[in-house]
């Protein structure tokens, strides 16, 4: 029966079996050492020349061999295994690995970023890089325990939608049976609200697309978002604090569950407060001109660095790596997006910005059917098109409202990754669907 590498400081003693990789080959004349990897982490591996001859990085086998402690001088507090090793009695040869086309056995692999996806399959299998995915699933996992706690209903929402209800021209188009053209979502909105109709409080953990026409190192053509939308709502502020209290239990499950990882990446999680600060669009603005002289007071949106700045302001005078933007105008958000009766030019929503960029958007929606109705022309959206979505307003909709966060983005500023490609597994962008655009023909 296979044992676990995590679970050898159990079996001193014992003879056991292990299955994994080599991560790196040590030759000490009569002695090697192998770094064998599984799933959950490294251990040593005594072995005589006989045994391993032609074994090297990424070869697949399996050793049958008696766990020992090691010496107290020779522990490795870098291993959670490092108190013990595992004398090879028998190694079999599963699978052989070309040659690499690099050193994967250094701590941190140093490869520019396109090498780093061109080789995704192999350099996913870099401890590092590994972790950067596990604290992404916690980031997920996390989102789904916070939203079931506030009795949330999860839902999966169609990828083909027949009408772009968020506006603009990054989408993509496809043909449908020949005979029609649909798009792919850019969000699950118009699904979520529907669902409101159904079961008042839902959640998706859904791939958005846009065809985002730039090479950043914060935007991607897919990702993955994590949306909900709650009916019965007494204030717009209501989306804010379910809001707040979601990402505030995300980023708690990171901080306890990936503490190694972490510290691997000599990072924090973000520093938030019980009320995450919350300021106006015009205000922030009004914050940037005053602490740079950059007079952006009257633009529609902060830029990136704005974006940064107000960051910047939020941790020093609120101690807060997160801080809530309210107030955007209405030109710049979506046809549903529900207008500040006190100040209609602006509206009931909000962006979540953490450590100099956006994480969440949110807000109050429309919930009548006669303002939807008419800001759906005034936005030249079809209402034939949208008739599903309109028809949950038509018969009685509750006021309601929503937020969507983007799980890559918080990995990534999580980690202090520089590029979100780093942080999503398969990345998407201009340049590449898994392999450069540029190399096919």
């Amino acid at each position: 029966m296979r044992t676990l590498i995590s679970e050898t400081i159990s079996k001193v003693g014992k003879e056991i079996l292990l299955k994994g990789w080599v991560n790196t080959r040590r030759d000490h004349g009569k002695i090697v050492f192998i770094d064998l990897r599984d799933r959950t982490g490294i251990v040593q591996i005594v072995a005589s020349p006989q045994l391993v001859e032609g074994l090297h990085s990424e070869d697949v086998i399996y050793v049958t061999g008696l766990v020992k402690a090691r010496p107290e001088k020779l522990v490795n507090p870098k291993l959670t295994t490092g108190t013990v090793e595992v004398e090879a009695k028998k190694v079999e040869l599963i699978s052989k690995s070309a040659e690499l086309p690099f050193d994967m056995g250094q701590e941190t692999l140093q490869l520019e970023l396109p090498t780093l996806l061109d080789y995704r399959p192999l350099t996913l299998r870099h401890p590092k890089v590994n972790a950067i995915f596990k604290v992404q699933e916690v980031v997920i996992d996390s989102f789904r325990k916070a939203l079931k706690s506030q009795d949330f209903f999860e839902f999966q929402s169609p990828i083909l939608i027949p009408e772009v209800a968020e506006g603009g021209a990054e989408v993509f188009k496809v043909p449908y049976f020949e005979k029609y053209q649909v798009y792919l979502s850019q969000s699950p909105q118009v699904y979520k609200q529907i669902l409101v109709g159904a079961y008042e409080r839902v959640f998706a953990v859904n791939k958005t697309l846009r065809a985002e026409p730039s090479v950043t190192t914060r935007h991607l053509a897919e990702v993955t978002t994590l949306d909900a939308e709650l009916g019965f709502i007494d204030s717009w502020l209501d989306v804010k604090e379910s809001a707040q209290r979601t990402i505030q239990f995300m980023l708690n499950a990171v901080g306890e569950q990936c503490k190694d990882i972490l510290q691997e990446f000599d990072t924090t999680i973000p520093k938030f407060t019980p009320e995450i600060p919350m300021i106006k669009l015009r205000e922030a603005q009004e914050i940037i001109f005053k602490r740079t002289g950059i007079d952006h007071r009257q633009e529609p949106d902060l830029g990136p660095e704005d974006e940064r700045e107000i960051c910047r302001w939020s941790l020093e005078e609120h101690e807060s790596d997160l801080i809530f933007i309210s107030h955007y105008p209405v030109k710049k958000r979506p046809f549903y997006t529900y207008p500040d009766p006190d100040d209609p030019e602006f509206t009931m929503s909000f962006d979540l910005l953490g450590r100099g960029t956006e994480w969440m958007t949110g807000g109050r929606r429309i919930n009548d059917y006669a303002k939807l109705l008419e800001n759906a022309k005034i936005w030249k959206l079809s209402p034939e098109r949208m008739g599903l979505y309109l028809q949950a307003f038509k018969y009685g909709m509750p006021p309601e409202g929503g937020f969507s966060f983007g799980s890559e983005r918080i990995t990534m500023h999580i980690l202090g990754l520089k590029n979100i490609r780093e942080a999503s597994l398969f990345p998407r962008d201009m340049e590449r669907v898994d392999v450069r655009l540029s190399t096919l023909k």
